[in-house]
């Protein structure tokens, strides 16, 4: 089975870990030694030593009877996928872009399609070792104070590094239906119907995002999980027609399981269209296996350390643009005045949306909570994630775009994630992201305090 290293294996990389953070001096910031990141979020500079993670990059085992796989901390879904697919299984949670990490996705938290019944990549998640401010691995389960607040800490309580996973079965192929909506209360409310009851029109629901192209065409993507035979054809978006078209220009597709995994990260959404790969002529020229979201994510690196088009573009005095990459969960029922607020207040164009809830693993009721990110059990959510830059207005600052957004996704009673530029004053961000708890576990597990905190991290940019 191709990815997968074995327990002796794990078990000296965990050894190099624990190593590399005894090396590092007291009062230095730890942080992982990486040369990646989906992170969009800009730190000051280190000079020590990062933790030696290069041996936690892929999975221990599988367990295809109990359908579990154990995995290391660094290990990413595609690297997990390519493991279990194969055998017909899936995480039930695939965040969109290849290279996130398990414990990325656990310890900043993570969205796909089947977010709206299996909630958030944590929640399926049977146990964790930690590497812990105090220098010690512990093995933790839910229901553990440690466990239950290490989801959007990043990295403030520890880093994980194993992660033991429930898994999906799944079939070859994915049937896609793309149902427009003129009226983003409309859209709304059939969120509401598919998220109860599973199904739309008679047709069982797998999979459910959408797009907003503008307040009046917006699309919901019904994906239903199909055995192979008799489908027709599948489609291929690596090619030269981005994904995200199709979403307007077909009403039914099909694409085979892996394809549909991975269909967002060939273009980044639609985010590759600032290389030119909207442009077919653009697009034949670069090579196929550089259409992936990381290296996307490593040229934005470049121009963010070196400032090339920022700098050409002053001297063709253009403003200075503010970056407004993020992604925030409302109410459903607050969607559509949240949609319209950004359309107007914003105006950045398309948005995607990822309706989901937390898990009710046991049957109605039975969903569990989480301090640092306090979602509603039994609360339809959708997740609205918005990726680029708009210009900053005569008077205006750098940040006052996001912090409107701030606002507004208080105001509507959500939430927003910390992986990109945040704003919040330290009593309103200790209040939404229920720090109180993540302090009384920190006390325990890291007495000396060599993490960094959550608000240092997230807001002043440590």
């Amino acid at each position: 089975m191709t990815n997968v290293v074995g327990w002796p294996a794990h078990d000296e990389a965990v050894r190099r870990l624990r190593a590399s953070y005894d090396a590092i001096p007291a009062g230095a910031p730890v942080r992982l030694a990486k040369k990646t990141s989906n992170l969009f979020r800009a730190r000051s500079r280190a000079d020590a030593p990062g933790l030696d993670v290069s041996g936690l990059r892929g999975v221990v085992a599988v367990d295809p009877v109990a359908a579990t796989a154990d995995v290391q901390g660094m290990c990413t879904y595609e690297t997990l996928v390519d493991a279990t697919l194969p055998l017909g299984l899936i995480p039930f949670v695939v965040p969109q872009l290849r290279t996130i990490t398990l414990g990325g996705a656990v310890t900043g938290l993570g969205i796909e399609s089947t977010s709206f019944r299996n909630g958030l990549p944590h929640e399926s998640v049977r146990e964790m070792d930690i590497l812990t401010g105090s220098g010690e691995v512990v093995t933790v389960r839910p229901g553990d104070p440690l466990f239950d607040a290490f989801p959007n800490s990043y990295g403030s309580l520890g880093y994980a590094t194993r992660i033991r996973i429930d898994l999906e079965r799944v079939p070859e192929h994915v049937d896609l239906r793309h149902i427009r909506f003129d009226d983003l209360d409309a859209l709304a409310k059939a969120v509401d119907v598919i998220v109860e009851e599973r199904e739309w029109e008679g047709v069982r629901v797998d999979g459910l995002d959408g797009v907003v192209f503008e307040p009046g065409e917006s699309y919901l993507s019904l994906a239903t999980w199909t055995a192979s035979g008799g489908g027709g054809p599948t489609s291929d978006y690596t090619g030269i027609e981005p994904y995200y078209r199709s979403v307007q220009r077909r009403e039914t597709d099909r694409l085979s399981m892996y394809d549909y995994l991975w269909r967002w990260d060939t273009d980044w959404f639609w985010c590759s269209g600032a290389f030119g790969l909207h442009n077919p002529r653009v697009r034949r020229l670069w090579p196929r296996r550089w259409r992936r979201s990381d290296v996307y994510h490593r040229i934005v690196g470049l121009e963010n350390r070196f400032h090339v088009l920022a700098r050409i573009e002053s001297r063709q005095g253009k403003p200075a643009r503010e970056r407004v990459i993020q992604d925030i969960e409302a109410p459903v029922h607050r969607t559509p005045e949240f949609l319209r607020w950004f359309d107007e207040a914003v105006g950045m164009r398309p948005v995607w949306l990822c309706p989901l809830r937390l898990r009710e693993a046991e049957g109605p009721g039975s969903a569990r909570t989480w301090p640092s990110y306090p979602l509603k059990p039994g609360t339809t959510y959708v997740n609205v994630g918005f990726w680029g830059t708009v210009p900053i207005r005569p008077g205006a600052r750098d940040g006052d775009v996001n912090r409107a957004v701030e606002a507004k996704v208080t105001e509507v009673g959500g939430h927003k994630s910390l992986y990109s530029d945040a704003y919040y004053d330290r009593p309103t961000f200790d209040r939404l992201y229920g720090t109180a708890s993540q302090q009384d576990v920190k006390a325990t597990y890291d007495p000396q305090d060599r993490l960094t905190g959550l608000y240092e991290k997230a807001v002043n940019r440590r």
